[in-house]
C-alpha cells in the first residue's frame, strides 16, 4: 500500500505534496490527470473533488496538500496511515481522515 497523487505539472501544491511525502520517505505513484481525461474522471469520482492534488493512501482519501500538511503538522499522519493499513481492504474507501 502506498501513496497515489493525482496532479498536473506546474502545480505548486502538487509539487509541495510530492516533496513532503518524499521528505518523509514515502514512495509516490504520480498520476497526471492532464494527460488523459479518464484519469481526471477517476480522480473526481474517488475524491469527490475537482482540484489537484488529490492524495490517496491505498483506498483512503487524504485530501489535498493542505490536508496532508495539516495531518503532518499535527503529528497525526503516521497514526492515520497505520490505521489505514490495519483496515480491511476497501473499508477506508472514500473516507477522509478529517
Amino acid at each position: 500500500m502506498g501513496f497515489q497523487v493525482y496532479l498536473t505539472p506546474y502545480c505548486r501544491y502538487c509539487e509541495m505534496a510530492c516533496s513532503l511525502l518524499a521528505t518523509l520517505g514515502h514512495p509516490v505513484e504520480v498520476i497526471r490527470v492532464d494527460e488523459a481525461p479518464e484519469l481526471r474522471h477517476i480522480m473526481e469520482k474517488r475524491s469527490q473533488r475537482r482540484s489537484v492534488p488529490q492524495i490517496f493512501f491505498g483506498d483512503l482519501h487524504i485530501g489535498g496538500y493542505d490536508d496532508l500538511a495539516a495531518l503532518h503538522r499535527a503529528g497525526e499522519l503516521d497514526a492515520v496511515l497505520a490505521k489505514a493499513m490495519q483496515a480491511p481492504s476497501g473499508e477506508a474507501s472514500g473516507k477522509s481522515p478529517s
